[in-house]
């Protein structure tokens, strides 16, 4: 066997102690339908290279998939004028949402390349919408209508069609807005027997169950983490304002603070529960997209990232961010086209000397530089300087154990 020859060392200068790694982050404004006036982005897939959302598109709006090969593209309609995505498989095969037929009724559709739009049907009223889909697009979920100003969360397989999830003991109206990733927890709003609405956690064994509220009177659920333990939405607090939370198992819900407003709305969180994004309100009541971290707090993203914005552009709602917590789309105002558009934010930026992204610097990423080692180019290039050396072998060395 061939021996592994290490590179002798270079003179280790002070200016090699401190390293500057190349950064990944981007922002990617996803235009409109037609180059009409607005468009809103729902939900991303697991590698962030397709999005789902809706776009204008006269004299109504419809749902558009994009895509990081060929842009945006409308799914079309049921026979109306009007649809919208709401959510995305993990491999982005299916698409979920609503769409008008002819009849000018909302039906909740499920969407693939093979099939495009079908409607998959009511609880026994004219109207239904999707509003999410699990990782492996087996469940949908969202709400459907029983008869006139009466409606119910429900949760749709292929084998058993759609079911509906109830309500909260003597309460009312239910609808569903996400699901784990198996499909087995799934999370929403119902009218309690007060007639307030609250955020919910429905689980196939235990129905579903009332998350309360940060001291107010009503809550909503918005999203779930993958083993559905962690779900974050909109409650209101003891002063009747609106606020973020996060709530876990054992632990109840969590006030996650605010951008200087009264207003604040978590609309999505990672796989794992750690990452929060949404929309809140600043001080003088306009609407920025937030992220939130135990580690952080809740931040502006057009703060954080305002190296990626050109000048009197910003970032509105963060609707929903990849099961990794690297992707985060939404909508906000784009300066350069004067217009309301949907956006993909890139918040990538590696460790130093992490060359294959785990976010561990260790022996993977040293015999990653060193096999590499004299190449032009390449991730193990880490200070971009065109070839692989011993300023890079450095970086790793200087860093391992990082993150691990």
């Amino acid at each position: 066997m061939k021996k592994l020859r290490f590179p002798k060392l270079a003179f280790i200068s002070l200016s090699l102690l401190c390293f500057e790694s190349l950064s990944a982050q981007s922002l990617t404004w996803l235009s409109t339908l037609n180059n009409q006036s607005w468009s809103e982005a729902s939900a991303v897939s697991l590698d962030g290279s397709v999005i789902v959302g809706r776009s204008q598109n006269s004299p109504a709006h419809v749902a558009f998939r994009w895509r990081l090969s060929n842009g945006m593209a409308g799914l079309g309609t049921l026979g109306g004028d009007t649809s919208e995505a709401h959510g995305v498989s993990g491999d982005s095969s299916l698409i979920v949402g609503m769409a008008f037929n002819g009849a000018s009724f909302p039906k909740a559709f499920r969407w693939d390349a093979v099939n495009g739009m079908q409607e998959i049907g009511t609880l026994g009223g004219l109207f239904s919408g999707a509003r999410a889909v699990s990782l492996d697009g087996s469940v949908i979920v969202g709400w459907s209508y029983l008869s006139s100003s009466v409606y119910r969360a429900f949760r749709w397989t292929s084998h058993l069609g759609m079911q509906n999830l109830g309500t909260l003991p003597n309460g009312g109206n239910s609808d569903a807005f996400d699901t784990s990733s198996d499909g087995e927890v799934i999370v929403g709003e119902a009218l309690n027997a007060n007639s307030a609405t609250r955020a919910f956690r429905w689980t196939v064994g235990g129905g579903m169950q009332d998350l309360g509220t940060l001291g107010g009177s009503s809550s909503t659920a918005r999203g779930v983490s993958a083993n559905g333990e962690v779900v974050v939405g909109t409650a209101q607090n003891a002063s009747s304002q609106s606020r973020a939370f996060r709530w876990r198992i054992g632990s109840g819900m969590q006030d996650l603070g605010t951008l200087g407003g009264t207003v604040n709305n978590a609309l999505d969180v990672s796989a794992n529960g750690s990452v929060v994004v949404g929309t809140a309100s600043l001080s003088n009541g306009t609407a920025r997209a937030f992220v939130w971290t135990e580690q952080s707090g809740i931040e502006n993203l057009s703060v954080k990232y305002t190296n990626l914005l050109t000048t009197g552009s910003f970032l509105s709602v963060a609707s929903a961010i990849s099961a990794d917590g690297r992707y985060i789309v939404g909508y906000g105002y784009n300066a350069a086209r004067f217009r309301q558009e949907a956006f993909l934010l890139d918040t990538y930026s590696p460790l130093p000397g992490d060359v294959d992204g785990d976010g561990c610097v260790n022996d993977s990423d040293l015999l990653s530089v060193l096999f590499a080692f004299g190449a032009n180019g390449g991730l193990e290039d880490l200070n971009g300087d065109g070839i692989v050396d011993d300023t890079d072998l450095l970086e790793v060395l200087f860093n391992f154990g990082s993150g691990c």
